[in-house]
């Protein structure tokens, strides 16, 4: 089993805490916001990735090909489900703090999140305000 340090160390250099707005379709009149954290691996650490998505007993791991020349083959473990989210990634880190400035973006994501949750994207004022707060992640 991983300890925390472990993961928080890994996360540090190998995660992402990211935020997508999708655009409204015909089906529905309002932007989408997902939230996604992710951990990115090459393709010969998905043992590690496993031991990853065990230690937090959620989130999917999918395999991502790599097109650029010299570079291998990834996998990406990701947890997309806003309660998961809620209830498992974000207790974990503020628990067992980040080290490097991903700090600053999961930190701005738990807002996001938080907000997203509420629907405040629904509006168009509440929108502006996660698209502002999102512009400020990865900075």
């Amino acid at each position: 089993m991983l300890s925390a340090d472990y993961v928080v160390g890994l996360v540090d250099g190998e995660g992402s805490f990211c935020v997508y707005s999708r655009k409204p379709s015909r089906v529905t009149w309002n932007t989408r916001i997902e939230c996604h954290f992710y951990v990115k691996m090459r393709e010969d650490d998905l043992k590690l990735l496993q031991k990853v998505q065990k230690f937090f007993r959620c989130g999917s791991i999918f395999f991502q090909r790599e097109y650029r020349v010299n570079q291998r083959d990834n996998y990406r473990y990701q947890v997309s489900d806003k309660q998961k989210l809620k209830n498992v990634i974000i207790p974990f880190f503020k628990k067992h703090p980040l080290q490097s400035k991903r700090i600053r973006d999961f930190e701005l994501f738990c807002e996001i999140l938080e907000r997203a949750m509420r629907k405040e994207h629904q509006t168009p004022d509440g929108l502006k305000r996660i698209l502002n707060l999102k512009q400020l992640m990865h900075a």
